[in-house]
């Protein structure tokens, strides 16, 4: 399968989880084209001073691998400075948010995969 950048579904959040400002997702596969092992699989820009807010995650764990920029993550009550190339996985019951708190975007991959 060959999936053309022009064919995924580009989508603004505004206050995801809480947080501020809006956030860009790309999706890159849904659900259906990862065999539903993968809830999530998305390219996703933080303008500076944008966030997404603290939220768990329960029955699956997400991973961000950084590709542009920096930021601030709180990953389970740990806070942490994250820059391109560094990953983030935030396991079962596991909580974590993401703030941009460079001067350019914030570009990260986000995958969330699934116990069940």
């Amino acid at each position: 399968m060959v999936k053309r950048a022009s064919e995924m579904k580009t989508e603004l959040r505004e206050q995801m989880r809480g947080g501020k400002g809006s956030v860009e997702l790309i999706h890159i596969l849904n659900r259906e084209e990862m065999k539903g092992k993968v809830r999530l699989f998305a390219r996703i820009v933080l303008n500076p001073g944008c966030s997404i807010g603290l939220h768990e995650h329960v029955d699956e764990e997400e991973a961000y691998y950084i590709l542009k920029g920096k930021g601030i993550v709180t990953d389970n009550g740990q806070t942490t400075e994250v820059q391109a190339g560094d990953v983030i996985l935030t396991g079962d019951g596991g909580t974590h948010s993401i703030e941009n708190n460079g001067d350019e975007p914030l570009e990260f991959i986000a995958v969330v995969m699934l116990y069940n």
